[in-house]
């Protein structure tokens, strides 16, 4: 195997198929940083749409670090992880208090931000300043492992070490902003996990997986993580023409997001019944009149959430201070204002279905 020719094929095929991705306009640190977070288990499609919106609203970090926590989250909406964001708005008070408001271009001062691991840190690295750092992504590994037939479970340690050397066997010392882009772009585009273009493909010569006719046996997946389901229910309260909301506690899963009050189900409860109960222990509010509105289902990490809503009113429509025991701050909310707001994806679905 010719590993040379095999870099060259590969850039040569990046530079007539690259995607035009906005990022790639003129390679700013900052960009770069910001493409990668938000492409951390999202569809590029949708990354492309929140990166074109985040850039409009904090172009620089100046701009992101001068703006509030809430205005951060509200922009991120929807792409889920939401300590994701949080460690960006971190890192980018670090970076103006220390840096100039600029990134720097050494690992060890870039994995000391909030949030930049070590596939982040390289990934800066080489595409925003074209250092000569390799990157393995899932996308690399599925390439690499089926190029030379690797029968190795692909997440385990030893699997991972020979597949980053190799990655930095084949990495051009001059072009690794490229190079690397080149494996990712063609893991999404012509290596895919299905129904891979192996019949066209300029690396085919180079695959021993296709030569032995195995491409869909490679790479060889770890064990399977189970999936977990939960049943939740909530209240969405409403006085007048005004709903309840609350702000979750920034400790909490989705800590800093708005929500309807609301919570797990106990064994042998009803939907119903666990929706006044959370309420209470929540709020100390007693509800009523509690009318089945939505189910909606989300899934994040191992979890797949079902949420049942209900529609209903506080008993005897006596408007009074909550006591809160979840949450940090509240607010009544005329409809039309909660989309000012930023929520988890099921209860932003439930204000979709109010519309």
């Amino acid at each position: 195997m010719n590993d040379s020719l095999l870099t060259r094929t590969l850039l040569s095929w990046f530079v007539e198929n690259q995607r035009p991705l906005p990022w790639r306009k003129e390679y700013h640190p900052y960009h770069v940083w910001i493409s990668e977070i938000m492409g951390q288990q999202t569809q590029m499609e949708r990354v492309v749409a929140y990166f074109n919106n985040w850039i409009r609203q904090f172009p620089d970090i100046k701009t992101l670090a001068a703006a509030s926590e809430q205005e951060v989250i509200k922009a991120w909406e929807g792409l889920g992880y939401y300590s994701r964001v949080r460690n960006i708005r971190k890192a980018a008070d670090i970076l103006v208090q220390e840096y100039g408001a600029k990134l720097p271009d050494k690992e060890s001062q870039l994995l000391a931000l909030p949030g930049i691991g070590p596939y982040t840190a390289a990934a800066i690295l080489s595409i925003a300043f074209n250092h000569a750092v390799p990157l393995l992504d899932a996308n690399v590994e599925r390439i690499l492992c089926r190029i030379d037939d690797i029968d190795l479970p692909v997440k385990q340690a030893t699997t991972r070490k020979l597949l980053l050397q190799r990655c930095s066997d084949l990495l051009p010392q001059d072009d690794a902003r490229n190079f690397n882009q080149a494996l990712m772009e063609f893991g999404a585009l012509i290596c895919t996990p299905k129904k891979p273009a192996c019949p066209t493909c300029p690396l085919q010569q180079h695959c021993r997986s296709y030569a032995r006719d195995i491409v869909d046996l490679r790479p060889i997946p770890g064990k399977k993580e189970k999936r977990i389901d939960i049943s939740m229910a909530c209240g969405i309260i409403q006085h007048g023409d005004r709903f309840y909301i609350q702000q979750r506690l920034k400790k909490d899963v989705w800590g800093g997001l708005w929500e309807f009050p609301g919570g797990r189900l106990k064994e042998g409860e009803t939907p119903e019944q666990a929706a006044v109960r959370e309420i209470l222990e929540e709020t100390e509010f007693q509800v009523t009149d509690l009318r089945p509105f939505a189910t909606t289902v989300h899934h994040y990490t191992k979890y797949r959430v079902t949420l049942e809503a209900f529609f209903c009113t506080l008993q005897g429509d006596q408007l009074t201070e909550p006591v809160l025991h979840a949450a940090s701050q509240y607010k009544w909310v005329a409809f039309n204002d909660l989309s000012t707001f930023a929520f988890p994806a099921g209860h932003r679905q439930l204000i979709e279905k109010m519309d």
